[in-house]
């Protein structure tokens, strides 16, 4: 009698396993296309990503560097002050496009040129995301409100 009641209950802490794992790896499969990581042009450029990986790439646009072409296609430059990646894009820039401003961009490294498929701006005078801003504070080309670059 002992030994049927060990036996069920080794049987349902396998079962919880089983279920345990097969959940935890249906919650990863499901993610693995929603995960993009975020990475600064300096560290685009010392590692380049594969053709493949979606990610998501954040600087100010470089001065002087926007480029319309047939359309809704656009030529840009984005920069951290350590480094500058050549953007490609085909869509609808956000209004607050314009040169010297914060942007991410989301997309793929393609042959020395960002791809992007989604542009985002920001969306008023202060926001940046905490990763830009760490990334520019690390270059030393942050920008203040009145439009200076702090210099570390």
């Amino acid at each position: 009698m002992k030994s049927l009641k060990k036996q069920r209950r080794i049987q349902v802490i396998l079962v919880a396993f089983v279920a345990l794992t097969l959940s935890v790896g249906l919650v990863g499969y499901g993610f693995r296309d929603g995960i993009n990581y975020f990475r600064s042009p300096a560290e685009v450029v010392a590692e380049p990503p594969a053709e493949t990986e979606l990610f998501r790439i954040g600087g100010l646009v470089a001065d002087g560097s926007i480029v319309r072409g047939e359309g809704t296609q656009v030529r840009f430059s984005v920069t951290d002050g350590g480094a500058t990646v050549p953007v490609t894009y085909d869509g609808i820039l956000p209004d607050l496009f314009e040169e010297g401003q914060g942007m991410v961009g989301q997309g793929h490294y393609v042959n020395g040129t960002f791809e992007a498929v989604e542009i985002l701006a920001k969306h008023d005078e202060d926001y940046m995301p905490a990763e830009l801003v760490d990334s520019l504070k690390e270059q030393g080309v942050y920008p203040h409100q009145d439009g200076a670059a702090a210099i570390n």
